[in-house]
């Protein structure tokens, strides 16, 4: 079991930057991808960005350049810096685990973290 904690979210100005966390807790060393996804209201829940545990990154093509990935393995905290947010960027962001365990995989997911963008 994978147990994840986000936060960071809050209400921004288009143009600025935020930067959101994720804490893993629990069966971490399984975690073989993280990610962060996000959802808008009206709208189904969407790839923002990945990492996976040797380090590949991959973006939406509506942030890449915008938004970076990265975590800290020793702390199992992921993080999202996002600069130059839009108001289309805002939305309700969650954290995203993929854990591996013999050939089963399992996901886990975040309570979300709210990001708005005011223009």
């Amino acid at each position: 079991q994978v147990e994840l904690v986000e936060s960071g979210g809050g209400l921004v100005q288009a143009g600025r930057s935020l930067r959101l966390s994720c804490v893993a807790s629990g069966i971490t060393f399984s975690i073989i991808a993280t990610g962060w996804y996000r959802q808008a209201p009206g709208k189904e829940r969407e790839l923002v960005a990945t990492i996976t545990s040797g380090g590949t990154t991959q973006y939406a093509d509506s942030v890449r350049g915008r938004f970076t990935i990265f975590r800290d393995s020793r702390e199992n905290t992921m993080y999202l810096q996002m600069r130059s947010l839009e108001p289309a960027d805002t939305a309700v962001y969650y954290c995203n685990a993929v854990s591996k365990s013999g050939f089963s995989r399992s996901t886990f997911w975040g309570q979300g973290t709210q990001v708005t963008v005011s223009s």
